[in-house]
């Protein structure tokens, strides 16, 4: 029995090949393996027009993420319109509430299913954001999930954010994690190969942190941790992949620690390049320090074959303890960053090895099964609008 066809219109931040982040790639694998789970997929997203010359036209870009906020909410607003005056969806997914919101007078009626991806509010606050910009953001999220019928989050930690600070019923809450292209990242390559390709020392332990250089990402604890695991590791190698406002800082941290042989600030890494760099790794560290609903990087690096340690935080512990709950360290901060890098670096923690993480990642977070997941809350959504 063939599942049936439900139109979805999905509503996401950026495309993902014109604008690299989290929340767009995590939109960019799910609408690529929607159809395989029997959701037809259109869309609008913050872009040019090479988006719908990209999708055939499935999923159109309402002008370009530099424009003023007044326009964007305009254009997003007029996008929205002419794509419901088109076709009629089942259901409309909300992967970025600030899009959402100015049409929701015109979606009346329509079910409606929020991909909730981390406290936007909050974490602008965490970034350094005003309070006037973080109470409007707070305002325009609540009012977007209040009108969804179910909302998906990425974990059981991010699940109970959306209860205590958006009083949303644990009822209406699924939890599935993010999704990743498997095949991307499972590179027939051995460790070696990936180094010799990339250029990096053969013979050295390589951290790697794949992160924005902001606030929340722990990173100062990072490298502050790598100036302690020099002592038991002295050619240890840290590389930390990202840009961002934090990197003039990192860099006077890095020198005056007397590092600059330990850690390297790489700045952004292309997708074609990334899948080599995990597996160039001798391990991958997610140091966050708040607000982490899933990290995507775990996965990415398991993907690869390459372990991937965590601290305590959000939802980082759920993406990792099925596989070895000796990935998760105990605390967050330098001492159990170093303590755990070193344990791992030197055999004395039982790390999983290539084939185990790359198992795990297929059976749990592969574009089709999340996919098929994401479908059965489509349904649940669609069944729940129609009783009303």
């Amino acid at each position: 029995m063939t599942t049936p066809s439900i139109k979805s219109l999905q509503i996401g931040m950026h495309w993902f090949p014109e604008r690299a982040g989290g929340l767009d790639r995590m939109y960019y694998s799910l609408i690529g393996a929607l159809p395989g789970a029997g959701v037809q997929v259109r869309g609008v997203v913050a872009g040019s027009p090479r988006v719908a010359a990209d999708t055939n036209g499935a999923i159109q870009g309402f002008g370009p993420a530099a424009q003023s906020l007044p326009m964007r909410l305009m254009a997003a607003r007029r996008a929205l319109r002419r794509e419901l005056q088109t076709q009629r969806p089942d259901v409309i997914s909300s992967h970025f509430a600030l899009y959402t919101f100015p049409g929701l007078d015109v979606m009346r009626g329509i079910p409606q299913v929020s991909h909730f991806q981390g406290p936007w509010a909050d974490e602008s606050h965490v970034e350094g954001a005003d309070s006037f910009g973080q109470r409007a953001k707070r305002y325009l999220e609540q009012t977007v999930y209040a009108r969804s019928s179910r909302l998906i989050v990425l974990s059981d930690a991010f699940g109970k954010i959306l209860t205590a600070r958006y009083g949303i019923a644990p009822e209406r809450i699924r939890v599935v994690p993010g999704c990743v292209n498997v095949d991307q990242f499972n590179l027939p390559l051995t460790q070696n190969e990936a180094r010799l390709k990339l250029q990096l020392p053969l013979g050295r332990p390589i951290v790697l942190a794949v992160r924005r250089l902001v606030r929340r990402m722990g990173l100062e604890d990072l490298i502050d941790a790598v100036k302690v695991v020099k002592r038991r590791a002295p050619d240890v190698l840290l590389l930390i992949a990202g840009k961002g406002r934090l990197e003039g800082e990192l860099q006077a941290r890095i020198d005056e620690a007397g590092l600059t042989d330990n850690v390297k600030l790489l700045g952004f890494v292309p997708d074609q390049h990334l899948a080599t760099l995990y597996r160039a790794a001798t391990i991958s560290v997610v140091p966050t320090v708040a607000l982490e609903g899933f990290g995507l990087i775990t996965v990415e690096s398991l993907a690869s074959g390459t372990p991937v340690l965590v601290t305590p935080v959000g939802g980082l512990p759920e993406a990792v303890a099925g596989l070895s709950q000796d990935l998760v360290l105990p605390s967050t901060g330098a001492d159990a960053i170093a303590d755990g890098l070193a344990q791992a670096l030197d055999g004395s923690l039982k790390l999983p090895d290539a084939d185990a993480c790359r198992a795990y990642a297929r059976a749990n977070f592969d574009n089709p099964v999340i996919a098929q997941r994401v479908a059965t809350v489509y349904g649940e959504a669609i069944a729940a609008g129609s009783l009303h």
